[in-house]
């Protein structure tokens, strides 16, 4: 297995390179938990996931951000909000008066193939990567605190 460090991400990912007949090229295959930090870091909703495919499938053109809500049927506020996220995490670039997809990295772009892959062949395990805690004790002992303040 080939280790591969993304300066942008801070990633130290464990690769294995495969022939994958879904994405029609050689892809870098991240761990599962390689692929869940990546998802944590930089994927805050199923809206992300959906948003960030759409504009994977075309890589080439460039999404106004009306466009996007137009396609996903989102808001505006949803869709800019994820963008400057996107383009903060170096998924997307801006170009003009719009947005295009392009991986900053090649470590990001394996990434995103394998975030489309597993959101389209398990997507609710993808979603449970999305919801759950990143640490599920301190999430509990969250839940038992009082809130001061006013009431």
């Amino acid at each position: 297995m080939t280790r591969v460090a993304d300066a942008r991400t801070g990633l130290r990912l464990p690769f294995r390179i495969e022939n994958s007949r879904r994405l029609g090229a050689r892809t870098a295959l991240a761990t599962n938990s390689e692929l869940e930090r990546f998802v944590r870091r930089h994927i805050r909703s199923v809206w992300a996931v959906e948003l960030l495919t759409l504009m994977r499938r075309e890589p080439v053109r460039t999404w106004t951000a009306a466009e996007l809500v137009s396609e996903l049927r989102a808001s505006m506020g949803l869709v800019t909000d994820n963008l400057q996220s996107f383009l903060a995490s170096g998924l997307v670039e801006a170009d003009g008066d719009g947005f295009r997809y392009a991986p900053a990295t090649p470590a990001l772009a394996a990434f995103c193939d394998q975030l489309e892959l597993a959101y389209r062949e398990r997507p609710v395990a993808v979603i449970n990567m999305i919801a759950r805690p990143a640490d599920p004790l301190q999430s509990l002992a969250d839940a038992f605190k009082f809130k001061g303040g006013d009431k």
